[in-house]
């Protein structure tokens, strides 16, 4: 991402918690990794939605790859309503190809067939989570959103972003900041 386009007060590279009275069905308790956040807009992936209705080795069958024994465990994400026939793959640092890009929190995202191949094959990143479309926001708008309280902001870790565990990361993240989801109110106030 271009240094110069980011802006004071990024949070790129952390996560977005839906506040639980997220209106838009398509974000109720979300828990997004911001990938992008700059003057231009902001883009993440959804990290707790999974496709049940889309196998892994499907995907692989429909792009030709091979399946190796890895793929059954894979699972594919719902990474947000923007572009859903595209892929990305928000992982560890330990795996680079080209069209790899580092983005902010230790992490890397590859958006190509190759590493869908060698993840298949058990030759991917230590640490990966496969998504159909992203979240994308336009110049302001997240920052609206976050100020009239639609959502929260908490540091990401890495069981909250690979763990299969997708049912409990929405209130996972509100624990680490040491709220109960039910006790906020659904108005904010401003000092």
């Amino acid at each position: 991402m271009d240094e110069a386009r980011k802006i004071s007060g990024s949070i790129e590279g952390q996560l977005l918690i839906a506040v639980p009275h997220m209106e838009d069905p398509r974000f109720r308790h979300t828990v997004i990794f911001m990938c992008s956040h700059s003057r231009s807009g902001a883009v993440g992936l959804v990290v707790n939605k999974v496709i049940e209705d889309m196998p892994f080795t499907d995907l692989l069958q429909q792009l030709d790859i091979e399946r190796g024994e890895k793929a059954n465990a894979i699972r594919v994400h719902f990474g947000g309503p923007v572009e859903p026939g595209r892929g990305f793959v928000l992982h560890s640092q330990d795996y680079k190809i080209d069209g790899t890009a580092q983005v902010a929190g230790g992490m890397s995202l590859t958006a190509t067939t190759d590493i869908l191949r060698d993840m298949a094959l058990g030759r991917g990143p230590q640490d990966s989570l496969l998504a159909l479309g992203y979240s994308g926001w336009g110049p302001g708008q997240l920052d609206r959103e976050i100020q009239d309280n639609g959502w929260l902001v908490v540091q990401p870790d890495r069981l909250l972003l690979f763990d299969r565990e997708v049912d409990t990361k929405w209130q996972r993240a509100y624990a680490k900041l040491g709220v109960e989801p039910g006790a906020l109110s659904q108005t904010g106030g401003r000092a």
